[in-house]
């Protein structure tokens, strides 16, 4: 009995000693499994974190952060070593890419910041980096290619020159942000010293990306929307007729033309293409308040975007209790909506797309410093955000905007043909001032690249806005 309590003693502590051998084993096996998965999926978000600034600071004191390129070759950002041996960033193309490619002082925007673990990293050889670190070396970190063009981001931002604004042009295939520009910008090789003046600059708001965080009414280029909810709820579109006084008076609802313009007798083609306040007010008041407010859903208003950059969310404020006026002023893109740049640019690219929309990207690869490449990132399709007939239905329309209507300014390109919508979007209560707008696409046979340009306080989107996306195209397709 005696051998037997012994026995049971021993067997009772081996599967004690077992249990908390599988215990320990788990959580090891755990904890290796939470490393693995912090260094393959969440180690550039940590490291890219506002709040995780000192952990950036221990890696800029052993790596010399990476360097940023254009996707046609040339140098957007690095770092420069001087004399003394201290280094500083450097940004050759000052002012051109201030808001795309960011800074990375006083905090950090732009590619600076969604690439920082990035360019902190070093993928060089293993042996090297051990061999540096022994030496007391800094290891070179990794360089980030981008999606932008040096030559479409220098023709947009001269073509904006000094008035406030933004203008993105996207590779409508592939989701490629070719150039973004926001302005007014600033330099920011100099931005430690030029810090504090442009951050007490409400004014003109400098540091604001207006391409992604700038919200503005639409005006008539959310006529693209309106345009896609009548096509969704009327089989007999093209049997559309309206007699535009330049005045439309509905349930106590009073809407103009711009400039009071009489447009006449119109079918939906022209309406679209004179951007006919009256007539796209009439088709608003017979809309289904319930389905508009769910396309707009549809198309991402409301929601979050497949956006690179830090970004606003567009919103529409209607519903089926929406009243006779708020449904009216949303057909025409005034009232409560308001949108981003870059927001329309997914819209009018979904269009040009055949109804589907690809991931907008501005991180086209990562290589070595030697050049190896590290990793490829591949264009993605978000999603079908119409069908390919209504799309196609809308592409016929804003062509007609070029050929028999307010985008007059592209006729005459050589090498391609252009179609889009113009916007003049008013803002305040002096209904003379208006936001100038154009979203548009080319070539219309075969899509590749769609832009969005708005000129705050430019008046009028076909005086204003087209000849600025006229000068972009024109590099696109045939250079300077």
């Amino acid at each position: 009995m005696f051998k037997s309590r012994i026995r049971d003693d021993n067997e009772k502590t081996n599967n004690e000693i077992l249990f908390i051998t599988y215990v320990f084993t788990a959580v090891f096996v755990a904890l290796i499994g939470y490393i693995i998965y912090f260094t393959a999926f969440k180690s550039d978000s940590v490291i890219n974190n506002a709040y995780n600034i000192k952990r950036g600071e221990l890696l800029e004191e052993r790596t010399v952060r990476g360097s940023i390129m254009s996707g046609d070759g040339q140098v957007l950002a690095r770092t420069v070593t001087r004399e003394d041996g201290s280094t500083v960033r450097e940004y050759p193309y000052g002012n051109v890419f201030a808001h795309a490619v960011g800074f990375m002082a006083q905090g950090c925007i732009g590619v600076e910041a969604m690439a920082n673990y990035k360019l902190l990293n070093c993928s060089d050889f293993f042996a090297d980096r051990i061999k540096n670190d022994l030496s007391g070396v800094r290891n070179h970190g990794d360089t980030v290619v981008t999606t932008l063009d040096t030559s479409l981001q220098e023709t947009a931002a001269s073509a904006l020159g000094d008035r406030k604004g933004a203008v993105v042009l996207m590779d409508v295939k592939t989701g490629y942000i070719l150039a973004l520009v926001s302005k007014p910008d600033f330099d920011p090789n100099n931005i430690d010293d030029i810090w504090d003046d442009i951050n007490a600059d409400t004014e003109n708001s400098p540091l604001l990306n207006r391409a992604t965080q700038g919200l503005y009414p639409p005006g008539s280029t959310f006529k693209i929307v309106t345009a896609l909810e009548y096509l969704r709820e009327n089989e007999n579109a093209a049997s559309y007729e309206f007699d535009c006084t330049g005045h439309f008076e509905y349930d106590g609802v009073d809407i103009n033309c711009y400039h009071g313009q009489n447009h006449g007798h119109m079918d939906l083609g022209l309406s679209f293409a004179k951007s006919c306040n009256s007539s796209f007010a009439n088709i608003s008041s017979g809309l289904d308040k319930g389905k508009f407010a769910a396309t707009c859903n549809e198309l991402l208003f409301n929601s979050s975007i497949p956006c690179p950059f830090s970004y606003k969310q567009s919103t529409v404020k209607l519903d089926g209790d929406s009243d006779s006026a708020d449904l009216i002023q949303t057909g025409i893109g005034q009232g409560k909506t308001q949108i981003t740049p870059i927001h329309m640019a997914m819209i009018t690219s979904a269009v040009a797309n055949r109804g589907v929309l690809m991931e907008p990207m501005v991180i086209d690869s990562v290589k070595t410093a030697g050049g190896a490449v590290i990793k490829d990132y591949k264009s993605r399709e978000y999603g079908r955000l119409m069908s390919e007939d209504e799309a196609a239905g809308l592409r016929e329309l804003m062509r007609g905007v070029v050929l028999n209507g307010t985008g007059s300014k592209l006729q005459g390109t050589v090498g391609y043909e252009a179609a889009g919508k113009t916007g003049s979007a008013e803002y305040s209560r002096d209904k003379t001032k208006s936001h100038a707008w154009f979203a548009g696409f080319a070539p219309f046979d075969d899509p590749q690249v769609a832009i969005t340009v708005i000129v705050e306080g430019g008046g009028s989107g076909g005086d204003t806005a087209v000849p600025i996306a006229r000068m972009v195209f024109d590099d696109y397709f045939n250079g300077k």
